[in-house]
């Protein structure tokens, strides 16, 4: 199933059994690019509100600061991004996923940061507070194309 985006300033329709899959996932891999269009691709946590998508750097182990992390990097270099949602089983007829296309920014506004950070945390009991700061950097993924393959 393929979800066109018809509008560069809106998101996709997203269908309700794709929308039920992004809302039950527990983890997704998102795909960056640096300046040299090399690709970067880390697994996330993260929270879809049926527009966008919401993943916040939090307090796991990580090698360098978080302000000095690849992925924040190479979005601020490059935006564009993929965000991929599947499931593996294996009964191959159970096989799904879903790719999203988008653009990725960091978000400034501290009410929209509060607000992400409240789905994450209802989502992932993981994020207590000392596990997610209050004012931890999160990422907002708008779609542009979202496409949809198997058992949806």
């Amino acid at each position: 199933m393929r979800i066109a985006h018809p509008m560069a300033n809106k998101s996709p329709v997203v269908a309700p059994n794709i929308r039920a899959r992004l809302e039950a996932a527990r983890i997704a891999r998102l795909a960056t690019r640096d300046a040299d269009r090399r690709p970067h691709v880390i697994p996330i946590c993260f929270v879809w509100d049926g527009s966008v998508f919401y993943s916040a750097i939090d307090h796991k182990p990580k090698r360098v600061s978080r302000t000095r992390l690849t992925r924040l990097r190479n979005i601020q270099e490059t935006p564009h991004v993929a965000l991929l949602v599947d499931q593996y089983d294996e009964d191959w007829t159970r096989l799904w996923y879903v790719l999203v296309r988008g653009e990725a920014e960091l978000i400034s506004s501290p009410a929209e940061r509060r607000r992400a950070i409240q789905l994450l945390r209802a989502k992932y009991p993981q994020y207590d507070a000392s596990m997610l700061d209050d004012d931890a950097p999160v990422l907002r993924i708008t779609p542009m194309r979202v496409v949809a393959w198997g058992n949806i």
